[in-house]
């Protein structure tokens, strides 16, 4: 390739660093604003040109930088950022935009770039889909908290768990509220209720997006049809982070991809062993974990093997154990599957 060079991506400014290996010139410089015009008027320099590749690192901003790089026929290379960090070794000098932009660059040009795959525009819509339905979940779940922790601090009795589901227990909630509340505690309430409705129905917008994606995703039906306990969002969440040709090696790998696996002692760190790496998608841990958790049903294929861990540790044990599982078997389907399971249904 001709060109190579590093780009240091920033939400102010894009830091630039090529390589023309034909003339042994170095360009650097900046694009600003940070955005699709700016980037898309740079990049007419290398109009007509099939041989410039750059290299960016996967963090916040990637995805439109890739795009317009295609769109003009540059090879787009996107790293994996603790990977590329510890490529550049201890620190000897000052971290800077010019010095990451060049240190891309140099990786790219040895072959030596941790590179991560840039999936379709189809499953990138997907995984913000997905993302934007957890973040609707974590945030209704922490109004509900707040609502039972009103009643609690004011010392009025404790709200059942399943006190907020339907219209019914809202009006008690509320008539509870009244009787045993000081006004600032109602006022809270009466937020928190507001805010929860207002959740509910986002959410509901959102999960129809999803369960219609799912419908249309080939490696998300057969997930969902093969694999107990994973309904259509489990196995989309799958599928959008674990599908593709050549993707893993190894379950292993995508059990620690998930950031399911067990972390070990090491004599420079101060965290305890055995806890869980909680690296990777959180939307897919998440996933994961609530299809493990279906298996304290007795009527689940592996109820025994949960049951004999849920006594021997306890239930959270037992579903992370049984989560594991159906991520490897979730890998080996859609390594069977390759390309095939990102294609429509």
């Amino acid at each position: 390739m001709p060109i190579v060079g590093g780009l240091d991506i920033h939400r102010k400014q894009l830091t630039f660093d090529y390589l023309d290996t034909a003339t042994g010139e170095v360009k650097r410089g900046q694009i600003t604003p940070a955005d699709r015009a700016h980037l898309r008027a740079w990049l007419v320099r290398f109009a007509g040109r099939d041989d410039v590749a750059f290299a960016l690192e996967g963090c916040t901003g990637w995805r439109y930088v890739a795009e317009e790089l295609a769109a003009a026929g540059v090879a787009a290379h996107v790293a994996e950022p603790a990977d590329t960090a510890f490529a550049r070794g201890r620190k000897r000098h000052a971290k800077t935009d010019r010095t990451d932009s060049r240190h891309l660059r140099e990786l790219l040009a040895e072959g030596r770039l941790p590179e991560c795959w840039i999936p379709p525009s189809r499953i990138l819509e997907c995984r913000a889909l997905l993302e934007t339905y957890h973040d609707l979940r974590a945030e209704h779940t922490a109004w509900v908290q707040r609502i039972h922790a009103v009643f609690f601090h004011q010392g009025a009795p404790a709200l059942g768990e399943a006190a907020l589901r339907t219209g019914r227990d809202l009006q008690a909630v509320r008539a509870s509220a009244a009787a045993y509340l000081s006004p600032a505690g109602q006022l809270q309430v009466a937020t928190a209720l507001e805010m929860t409705g207002a959740l509910e129905a986002r959410l509901e917008v959102v999960r129809h997006e999803l369960l219609d994606a799912a419908r249309h995703l080939t490696g998300a039906r057969v997930l969902a049809a093969r694999l107990y306990g994973v309904g259509p969002v489990a196995a989309l969440a799958m599928t959008c982070w674990l599908a593709g040709e050549g993707r893993f090696s190894s379950s292993r790998k995508a059990v620690r991809f998930a950031g399911l696996d067990i972390t070990v002692y090491s004599s420079d760190s101060r965290r305890s062993p055995g806890r869980l790496s909680r690296q990777g998608p959180a939307v897919l841990r998440w996933a994961v974990y609530e299809a493990g958790k279906t298996h304290a049903r007795a009527s689940a294929p592996d109820h025994r093997y949960y049951a004999q861990v849920k006594a021997r540790k306890d239930g959270k044990r037992a579903a992370l154990s049984e989560a594991r599982k159906i991520l490897r078997q979730a890998c080996h389907i859609l390594a069977e599957l390759g390309d095939d399971a990102l294609t429509a249904a």
